[in-house]
């Protein structure tokens, strides 16, 4: 008799569902990288509708809980049933997708001095505007604008989406529902971000004054989070860290470190500036591992290199995954795990070594570098914790809808010394909790490369026996494990937060 992973029924669930999600990430990419107007994401949903209708969610519900708790069937029930909730939000929310795929490519904010600027651009203007006066008066155009049109339709989009998953009768409530298929606690992930917030508070109180008076000459009290963008573009570095030599330190980088910097041809390198393209970088998997599109929307200087190693980690990862994992090993799983890989690589902007190696930084100005990516990484965290911590009331259903805007810029200006919009409330949202997956993979990055310099030096990075081990022990395996069982096979540790308080302060003493 055939085990319930071994079933014919979840066979054909994984040939529909892979089937189903190269088209919708071939027409996401195509979308998001400005190669057309429009997502057109209705008609693919029609054309794939058995790979998440009744049938395929029933014979994955019904896995589920005939498999034996901790077996290879519950996982991959667990993975397919968390992914296809996601697919059957997705087709009734596609309406609304595309509504806002449209809204976004032709959107225009009115400049306070006439004229306007293309919403899917307006964050990297924002950050590159050093007048205060100035980004603010574009950030207050830009939320007047989102609140009036953008904001209703994510709202819509976020409350249907509660709905529908808690009516897929997992468990009592939304929260409760991502917690019994992510495997992941947001009770305790939350405790544990209040715990960060109050043990770097003294430290955040001390470095947020210094920045913003050598930076932007502004105090704590008046800056908002559209400063918080021109602050952490930190153009004073920009010339140590030139476009044109980006991608080939990068590529040198990662050969030297044995692996093939596009994975024999399966990564594609997307970096030009081109109209309609999102602001916000992005890996796109059409096919794993045989087609992987990075795409990276030029913003200047060392943000670009840090945006492209983060996407490379991405990449590097979908595009070395082993070919006979199953489709849910491959596609699906626990995103901590593919964002901890694209946070290892993206905290080499925070190593020494590698900025004396591959950038143009002088010694003597690699720890001044090092002071400022101390201070960005700890507004990073500690605007992350916050957005988890707001994400989980937005969902519990105790705070209604009016007054989740007030708590919004409560918790996150709260958290950051920065004043956030209202308007943002509804759009500043990571859907189904990623915020916890980015939480969760900074504490697995700083495992996997204390693991590194165990076993290859500190300088891992140029060791051409450390990227052959990463493909191998990491990549090879898809995303079969959650965060906390690769913590402890590669480290013999469990995650956490006081290996990057320890790092932060490093940068910052």
């Amino acid at each position: 008799m055939k085990s319930p992973e071994e079933t014919d029924g979840l066979a054909v669930l994984r040939a529909r569902g892979e089937a189903f999600l190269e088209d919708v990430s071939r027409e996401y990419h195509a979308a998001h990288a400005g190669l057309k107007p429009q997502a057109d994401l209705q008609p693919i949903y029609e054309r794939h509708r058995d790979a998440y209708g009744d049938e395929s969610y029933s014979t994955a519900l019904e896995i589920f809980h005939e498999s034996a708790l901790g077996s290879p069937g519950k996982r991959s029930a667990a993975m397919l049933l968390e992914w296809l909730i996601e697919s059957r939000i997705g087709r009734e929310l596609a309406p609304l997708e595309e509504k806002e795929f449209a809204w976004d490519s032709a959107a225009i904010v009115p400049l306070p001095a006439g004229g306007g600027e293309p919403h899917a651009r307006v964050s990297i203007t924002i950050a590159n505007t050093r007048d205060k006066n100035e980004r603010r008066a574009l950030d207050d155009a830009r939320a007047k604008l989102v609140l009036a049109e953008l904001a209703p339709m994510r709202q819509e989009k976020l409350a249907r989406g509660k709905g529908l998953v808690e009516a897929a009768g997992i468990a009592p409530s939304y929260n409760e529902t991502f917690s019994a298929l992510a495997a992941i606690s947001l009770n305790d992930l939350r405790a544990d971000c209040e715990k960060f917030l109050r043990d770097t508070q003294g430290v955040w109180d001390d470095v947020l004054p210094e920045f913003l008076k050598s930076r932007l000459q502004i105090t704590p009290g008046e800056a908002t989070r559209a400063d918080a963008l021109a602050l952490m573009r930190a153009p004073e570095f920009d010339e140590y860290f030139p476009a044109k030599d980006m991608e080939i330190a990068v590529r040198r980088q990662v050969t030297e470190m044995g692996i093939s910097p596009d994975a024999n041809g399966r990564v594609l390198y997307d970096t030009v500036e081109r109209a309609g393209k999102r602001a916000r970088a992005f890996c796109s998997p059409v096919r794993v591992p045989e087609e992987v599109h990075l795409v990276l929307r030029p913003h200047g200087g060392q943000n670009d290199w840090q945006t492209l190693l983060h996407e490379l980690g991405h990449a590097l990862h979908f595009g070395n995954a082993e070919r006979s994992l199953p489709f849910e090993y491959r596609w699906l799983g626990d995103n901590s795990i593919t964002e901890g890989y694209a946070m290892l690589f993206d905290h080499r902007m925070q190593d020494a070594g590698w900025l004396g190696r591959y950038t143009e930084l002088r010694s003597a100005d690699i720890p001044r570098f090092l002071r400022s990516a101390g201070f960005e990484e700890l507004q990073f965290l500690r605007r992350y914790c916050a957005k988890l911590i707001y994400e989980v009331q937005l969902y519990s259903g105790n705070v209604s809808w009016a007054a989740l805007p007030d708590l919004y810029v409560e918790t996150l200006t709260a958290a950051t010394g920065f004043r956030y919009q209202r308007s943002d409330a509804f759009v500043d949202v990571d859907p189904r909790f990623y915020s916890a997956r980015y939480l969760r993979a900074w504490q697995l990055q700083s495992l996997l490369n204390e693991t590194l310099v165990e076993r290859f030096n500190e300088d891992w990075w140029r060791n051409p026996n450390a990227g052959p081990w990463i493909v191998a022990e990491l990549f090879n395996r898809g995303q079969s494990e959650l965060a906390e069982e690769q913590a402890r096979r590669v480290s013999g540790k469990s995650l956490g937060f006081a290996p990057l308080v320890r790092a932060i302060e490093g940068m910052l003493a």
